[in-house]
Parts: structure tokens; C-alpha cells; sequence
């Protein structure tokens, strides 16, 4: 078959499908007859990482497959093409979803253990309907708590492949301002005297988490041009 035509329509394919898209799902646009294979996927999808290095885009494998997406020197300017407010996050949120996502499985008791404050249920109900955690079981003591997990979505959302490649705690300590890596588009500064993540907070919930977290449940993706896909599985 030729090269071309499989770049084509892998690159299309990438364009038009709104999530990412596994190997097996690319193979499985070509009739057999046309002699397509695995191999001569890979080969396109090398050719358009290669031709998008120097443009405003970038095709990246993520936790549920390939997708193209802006590159985020240029996310800035692109994302005032949406006219909506971008959501805001609390503090309290971005915190219990980086302990849920470097402590998993854990319980939301042990996250408040950790916190030192109550979670709030709008932020667990929040993470959840937005399919960045979910629960993957139940912990064999008393009452049998739920055990909280992050999701495939997560993973796409934050454009990574596995846990792993979440910044190291080690990585996060060097960083004058966790910030950096605990904030979602849009989201509100974290206050400087923050404690590190496992180190218990003194102050109060950000006000108890008054306002309700679920209210700004539609924050734009990041750079992606396509959405990720749902979470079905624990990552």
C-alpha cells in the first residue's frame, strides 16, 4: 500500500475521531486486502511526528492510544478562540487529586488523615464525574471504605502514558512552588505556605471548599486538539 495514503489516512483518522486512538483501532481502518499492517502504521505515525516537530502541533501517545494535539507554546494564544471562562479549581481539589493519584489506592479518610482537614463530598464528586478518579475497590477493615484510583482519563487529560511518568515526590520537593505541577488550566494559584504532599495542613479546607467544586466541572481541555477517551479501566 502506498505510504502516503497510509500517513493520510492515519493523520485523518487521528483529526476526526475526538479521543485517542488505539494501534489496533488504526490497523483496523484498512481493508486487508489493501496489505496494510502494524507495521506500516508505525512507520506513518513516525513520518507525521517527524513533520509536525517543527509546526504548531504535535501527535503524542497517551494512556488509550495516538492523538494530535497543539503544542503548548502555542496553547495561549489558540485558546482565545474559546470564549467561555476558563474554570477555576480549588486549592483543596488539586490536592486531594495528587494524593489520590501518588497515593493509590487510597481511602478518603486516609486522604484527610494526610490533608488534616474533612474533604469536602463536592470535590470527590467532582474528580469522579469528570472520570479523573474512580473507585477500584474497598479496603478490608471496618465499614470497607472505598479505595479511590485515578483513571485512563487522567492520564489523557495530563497527556501521559502511565503513572509512572508522573514527576517523582522527589521531583516535586525541588520546586519552590508545587504549583507548577498540581494546576489544571485555569486554576487558582496555590498559596505559597502550602504544605508538600504526605505533610498535614493546618489551615482550614480553602475555606471548607464552600463553594461547590461541581460548578466548574467544564474546564477546557489542555492543549489537545481531541478529547481523551473515557475511563473505563484503573491505569
Amino acid at each position: 500500500m502506498n505510504d502516503h495514503y497510509v500517513k493520510n489516512v492515519v493523520e485523518a483518522a487521528m483529526l476526526a475521531a475526538g479521543r485517542p486512538l488505539a494501534l489496533d483501532e488504526l490497523v483496523s481502518l484498512f481493508d486487508q486486502r489493501d496489505g496494510s499492517n502494524a507495521e506500516e502504521v508505525n512507520a506513518a505515525i513516525a513520518a507525521l511526528v517527524a513533520e509536525y516537530e517543527t509546526r504548531g502541533l504535535e501527535l503524542v501517545l497517551v494512556a488509550s492510544g495516538y492523538r494530535i494535539q497543539i503544542r503548548a507554546a502555542v496553547a495561549e494564544p489558540v485558546s482565545r478562540l474559546w470564549q467561555e471562562r476558563p474554570s477555576k479549581y480549588s486549592r483543596a481539589l488539586l490536592e486531594t487529586l495528587a494524593l489520590v493519584a501518588y497515593r493509590q489506592p487510597i481511602t478518603r479518610g486516609e486522604i484527610e488523615q494526610i490533608r488534616g482537614v474533612a474533604v469536602n463530598p463536592n470535590i470527590i464528586k467532582t474528580l469522579v464525574e469528570r472520570n479523573w478518579i474512580r473507585v477500584v475497590g474497598h479496603r478490608d477493615v471496618p465499614g470497607r471504605p472505598e479505595l479511590l484510583g485515578s483513571t485512563r482519563e487522567f492520564l489523557d487529560y495530563f497527556s501521559l502514558q502511565k503513572l509512572d511518568d508522573l514527576p517523582t515526590l522527589a521531583q516535586l520537593k525541588e520546586l519552590e512552588d508545587l504549583r507548577v505541577q498540581l494546576s489544571l488550566p485555569g486554576a487558582e494559584p496555590v498559596a505559597a505556605e502550602s504544605a508538600p504532599i504526605g505533610e498535614p495542613i493546618d489551615e482550614a479546607d480553602d475555606e471548607d471548599a464552600t463553594e461547590t467544586e461541581a460548578e466548574h466541572s467544564d474546564a477546557p481541555r489542555p492543549q489537545g486538539l481531541v478529547a481523551g477517551s473515557s475511563a473505563d479501566d484503573l491505569c
